[in-house]
């Protein structure tokens, strides 16, 4: 709790200017078309999104060396917090005149399939959880009927635009091989003969060395010779993949080390590297098969393309619609920073 004031402490000294008070008073920031957005509510907001920095870890103050820093921290969250507040507002206001609103049965079902999904049935856990969220049963409803409302807007207003023909689906496949090209395919089979980390100093080290390399380039001359090259992995090798005869892949060729990439490159199915030093011994690779990069077929990724195209859409025709409703919109600033950080976010925003 002391970790938690300290942050909202901090944030109210940028928000207002002045040193925090021991009583607290409810401060609004903006008027949305009569809602408001209260100090408390930016406050809440500027702490979930410091927490979301930080890695998900309560906001630690050892973590922030100074107040300059939280401070700046501050300075470049807010700003779209300020703007997906006044957004969240909008979307609620225009849920209403629709007559949205979540039904008693509808949020018995939402909380049942949470506690079902969550495995809290008994009804002293799912309280202790709410506690420890710092909410009731009331808050819980608010939070999921302002989700409902803004999911219902978004469908209403947005989902009729998200029909994607087959021209357009195509040119965007035409457009992007990159995302549906299914990228070069390696399958190797692997030999390693560990260098004995005996003790007896340098001299020791260089036998074992030695020694080591004389064996897998032994086993590399066998191989040559057409010996079954999974035999001898399984019989020879310190990997865990002598289990499946050296066996591993297959797997993208950019998941390769550049030194290993270099080798296949120049390899047909079949070959067998040279000896290759690692820390823990050497190795030998026989490439067992390579599938070349491929552009996978329309037919067969319509239906990702289609999502892709259907998610630009949805953020291009959102910000169409908010940028109307905002226009719209009786938005009265009771604090100049806030306003000017507002409006130099809106501006910032991709057109359209």
């Amino acid at each position: 709790m002391k970790k938690l004031l300290f942050v909202v402490t901090a944030a109210a000294v940028l928000v207002s200017g002045a040193a925090p008070r021991a009583e607290v008073i409810e401060q609004v920031l903006v008027k949305v078309n009569g809602d408001i957005i209260t100090k408390t509510e930016l406050e809440a907001r500027q702490v979930a999104a410091l927490r979301q920095r930080l890695n998900g870890q309560n906001v630690d103050p050892n973590l922030i060396k100074n107040d300059e820093q939280l401070k700046k921290m501050l300075a470049e969250i807010t700003p779209e917090i300020l703007v997906n507040s006044v957004d969240e507002l909008l979307l609620l206001q225009h849920g209403k005149e629709l007559n949205l609103h979540l039904t008693d049965d509808q949020f018995k079902q939402v909380v049942a399939n949470i506690r079902k999904e969550q495995g809290l049935t008994d009804d002293k856990k799912f309280q202790e959880a709410l506690a420890q969220e710092n909410m009731t049963m009331d808050d819980l409803r608010k939070q999921l009927e302002r989700q409902m409302i803004i999911e219902q807007v978004q469908r209403q207003e947005v989902g009729s635009k998200l029909n994607i023909t087959e021209e357009e689906a195509r040119q965007y496949y035409a457009q992007h091989p990159q995302e549906f090209t299914e990228p070069t395919s390696v399958t190797l089979r692997e030999i390693l003969i560990e260098v004995s980390s005996a003790a007896g100093g340098t001299a020791a080290s260089a036998a074992a060395d030695q020694a080591a390399l004389q064996k897998i380039n032994d086993i590399r001359a066998r191989a040559l010779r057409a010996e079954d090259f999974a035999k001898l992995a399984s019989e020879n090798s310190a990997s865990p993949s002598k289990a499946n005869g050296g066996l591993i892949g297959p797997f993208s060729r950019d998941d390769m080390s550049p030194t290993l990439q270099g080798l296949v490159d120049k390899m047909k199915a079949g070959d067998i590297t040279q000896p290759i030093r690692t820390p823990r011994g050497y190795q030998i690779f026989k490439l067992e098969s390579l599938k070349p990069a491929a552009l996978q077929p329309f037919d067969s990724v319509r239906d990702l393309i289609a999502d892709k195209v259907a998610s630009e859409r949805t953020q291009t025709e959102m910000r169409k619609f908010l940028a109307r409703l905002r226009t719209q919109a009786i938005i009265e600033w009771k604090n100049d920073e806030l306003k000017k950080a507002y409006e130099k976010q809106i501006a910032s925003e991709p057109v359209g």
